[in-house]
């Protein structure tokens, strides 16, 4: 008997809880391995005057960790694919309001 393989179409839908609760961050911190790739999300606040100062010293401004995602090295060509469509769309979205496309920060 040959063995058959047959394919399947589906779309995958996140089963959130109702109670889950969304994470501000507005830092992003990239590193890898040969087997996955890390996505640390931290919040960074304003700097006050006495930040500055201590940042001026190390070179170092802390900020705390929202939450790590850890992917396989295979996932990231389709997030950064999914990711550039989401700005195509909302730069054509929002280019009315005065957003406009800037430079990547790194």
């Amino acid at each position: 008997m040959a063995d058959e393989s047959k394919s399947i179409n589906f779309t995958i839908v996140p089963d959130e809880p109702t109670d889950l609760a969304r994470t501000y961050a507005n830092f992003c911190s990239v590193a890898h391995t040969p087997f996955d790739v890390t996505l640390t999300f931290c919040e960074v606040m304003p700097l006050s005057d006495r930040d500055v100062r201590e940042a001026a010293k190390d070179h170092v401004v802390r900020a705390p960790v929202r939450a790590r995602v850890v992917v396989p090295v295979q996932f990231v060509p389709t997030l950064i694919t999914a990711l550039q469509e989401h700005m195509r769309v909302f730069a054509d979205s929002y280019a009315n309001v005065g957003w406009t496309k800037q430079n990547p920060v790194h």
